[in-house]
């Protein structure tokens, strides 16, 4: 890793759009992170899209095709949709260095930290996907994920409101069933993969409620009061229970922030 600036690193970083030189560079930017100077003659840029693969293709989250646990096809397409998220967080997790600057210190830490774990995370689950006869690219995916990061780029306390506590955070609610049909299913090594990235996703969310909450204290402002209002303006469509209670209060939600998930979601159900 040379001597260039911590941001036009990870800028690098961000910009690398083959998944395993990405993933292997993310880690290693995170081994040396506190090393590099963090002045920078460019500023944070908008970035419509950040590196990618040519494949998968990306296509509507209506047209991703759902399989069941029972054929290996099927926990094929899981792992492979799992791959895909993954991918995203690495970039997720990036971009939040990246491009909010005027954070303390830990902030950068925390996130490359986040950025590395999604990168260890990808490479577990593409390796998985190898052993299968499948790789990351064979089927198409769905192209929202990066859509969230651009809603929320023009402020750092929306990022972590939406990004870590309701994106990443949905992780907390699939995982635990997806794991134990992957074990009624005989398939225990998916089913350990998938155990680590819940574990690890309980601390991610952990940094996302972390900074949301200074965010809010910096601003004078209410977490809980301003997080119901920024669902019910950015989350049509995202939200859905169940919720795993105990894995979010765990992560750091309040029994408020919880209860604001559920009636925002029932009030668009109505």
């Amino acid at each position: 890793m040379s001597k260039e600036s911590l941001y036009d690193s990870v800028l690098n970083c961000l910009m690398e759009s083959d998944p395993q030189r990405k993933s292997l560079a993310t880690r290693e930017l995170y081994a040396c992170h506190s090393a590099l100077p963090v002045v920078s003659d460019q500023p944070a840029r908008r970035l419509p899209t950040p590196g990618i693969p040519d494949k998968p293709k990306l296509v509507s989250p209506q047209a991703v095709k759902k399989r069941g646990f029972g054929s290996q096809a099927g926990r094929v397409a899981l792992l492979h949709a799992l791959a895909h998220i993954e991918f995203n967080a690495i970039n997720l997790a990036l971009d939040a260095v990246y491009r909010f600057r005027d954070m303390p210190d830990g902030f950068a830490s925390d996130w490359l930290l986040v950025a590395a774990d999604e990168a260890r995370h990808f490479m577990m689950v593409s390796d998985r996907l190898l052993q299968l006869d499948s790789y990351y690219g064979a089927m198409d995916a769905h192209a929202g994920l990066w859509n969230m990061a651009l809603k929320t780029d023009h402020d750092v306390m929306v990022r972590m409101a939406l990004v870590p506590r309701v994106l990443e955070a949905r992780g907390l609610d699939v995982a635990p069933p997806m794991i134990k049909k992957l074990r009624q299913h005989q398939d225990e090594d998916s089913a350990v993969i998938l155990e680590t990235i819940f574990n690890d996703e309980i601390r991610h969310v952990q940094i996302g409620n972390h900074w949301f909450r200074y965010t809010c204290e910096q601003r004078g402002l209410q977490p809980s009061t301003v997080f119901a209002d920024l669902l019910r303006q950015h989350t049509r469509g995202v939200l859905k229970g169940p919720y795993n209670e105990v894995a979010r209060i765990q992560a750091g939600f309040s029994p408020d922030e919880l209860d604001a998930l559920k009636d925002i979601e029932a009030e668009w159900q109505d």
